[in-house]
């Protein structure tokens, strides 16, 4: 009974903060964004001035909210030396020399486990690897990627602060040098600043700031605890629809700590044309889309607070046990991977690319590339894998409901 109480009591608290609080809530989200994403911080990138200042604020606004430090010698700041190659693709001996700092913050409940929630804060400075833009070299802002994840890590953070969930520790990171290859969170599973086998699960949030109007979160991971699927279908806020993956591997930081045998998620609100580009501003931000995001992780904290500890299972990767495509060419287009229906769904087609020429347009489904037709996204890669420089391809697409076909020179 008593916990049937709490719970209540917990939910009825997020519906009053919806009702009473909402408002000072996403301006605080919208200041954080705001200024992580302002060209003051230039890009953010790993191991630059901006970072630091990056960093700083981070560090700032735990300690407002009330945190300990965790990080070296009792500051906030988990420091990694890397090197630094123009191309993070390129395996170099020798690169720049530089020094990246993830932000680290903890709650002591003295629980015998931790939770984790984690995004990363770095972003593409001024495009120099790792960007979509083509045009002359500009601050990359990464409103979404991810100052986005870190303004609600930054709420999250403050809500378990003031809640009475105490049945886990909760340690908020946030990483820098994901961009190059998740480095910040290696280095910290590498050498961590607490006992990685007392945590209970880790709860990562990258892009969780352009929630679309159809409502629908990726929430990748949920096959790395047998707990999840149960978990998160059952989480009802904002009209958020989950679409949930197995994978606990994947492009942002949960894999580092997948890899350590820790049950993890990942939550993304989905590709867009703004990806890596200098226009990843404040201006597409969708804040009552981050709150809500934000409200599903505490609903799922609230949930497991005075749950046993998750136990953990190794996952596959989602396309193996498919046929494996090795591209060599490409179609030039931001596939939507929160897309529901059948087909692979175009989020942004890209200038000058195949698609472009051949006059595909954003919102395109493509139900065909070839011989191969595409009910989903490792349908679409393995028509792609048939495919070689100089081919030339039928590709069928639905637009407004209507299929279209058009020749691409691949």
């Amino acid at each position: 009974m008593k916990s049937i109480l709490f719970t209540i009591t917990f939910i009825c608290s997020i519906l009053s903060a919806n009702a009473q609080e909402k408002a000072d809530i996403l301006h605080e989200l919208t200041v954080d964004v705001v200024y992580l994403a302002s060209d003051y911080l230039e890009g953010r990138e790993t191991g630059t001035i901006g970072e630091e200042r990056a960093a700083d604020y981070i560090a700032r606004r735990f300690k407002e909210i009330g945190l300990a430090p965790k990080g070296d010698d009792n500051s906030y700041f988990h420091h990694f030396d890397f090197k630094h190659n123009a191309n993070p693709h390129e395996k170099a001996e020798k690169g720049e020399e530089r020094t990246g700092k993830n932000v680290v913050a903890y709650i002591d409940n003295g629980a015998a486990n931790t939770v984790i929630v984690g995004g990363h804060y770095d972003h593409l400075g001024k495009g120099t690897f790792g960007s979509r833009h083509t045009g002359e070299e500009a601050i990359h802002n990464g409103a979404d990627d991810n100052a986005s994840g870190i303004a609600a890590l930054l709420y999250i953070a403050e809500f378990v602060k003031k809640s009475e969930l105490k049945s886990n520790n909760y340690l908020f990171i946030a990483f820098s040098g994901e961009e190059m290859g998740l480095i910040g969170s290696k280095k910290f599973t590498q050498n961590p600043t607490i006992d990685l086998t007392k945590v209970n699960y880790m709860l990562n949030m990258d892009m969780v700031g352009c929630l679309k109007e159809e409502k629908v979160l990726s929430v990748n991971g949920v096959g790395t605890s047998p707990s999840w699927n149960k978990i998160v279908e059952k989480i009802d806020i904002g009209g958020i629809k989950p679409k949930t993956t197995e994978s606990g591997v994947g492009p942002s930081d949960h894999t580092s700590f997948y890899l350590k045998d820790i049950p993890v998620l990942h939550f993304f609100t989905g590709q867009h044309e703004h990806y890596h580009k200098p226009t990843d501003d404040v201006s597409i931000i969708n804040f009552d889309g981050i709150y809500n995001v934000a409200n599903f992780l505490i609903l799922i904290i609230e949930k497991l607070d005075k749950e046993p500890r998750l136990t953990f299972t190794k996952t596959k990767d989602e396309s193996e046990g498919r046929k494996a495509a090795a591209f060599k060419v490409t179609l030039g287009v931001m596939p939507d991977y929160v897309y529901e229906g059948e087909g692979m769904h175009i989020d942004s087609v890209i200038e000058g690319r195949p698609a472009h020429k051949a006059g595909l347009e954003n919102g395109d489904v493509v139900v065909k590339i070839g011989e191969v037709e595409v009910k989903d996204i490792y349908d679409y890669m393995e028509g792609l894998g048939k495919l070689k420089t100089g081919d030339k391809a039928e590709v069928i697409v639905l637009r407004k409901g209507k299929k279209i076909t058009k020749e691409v020179q691949f």
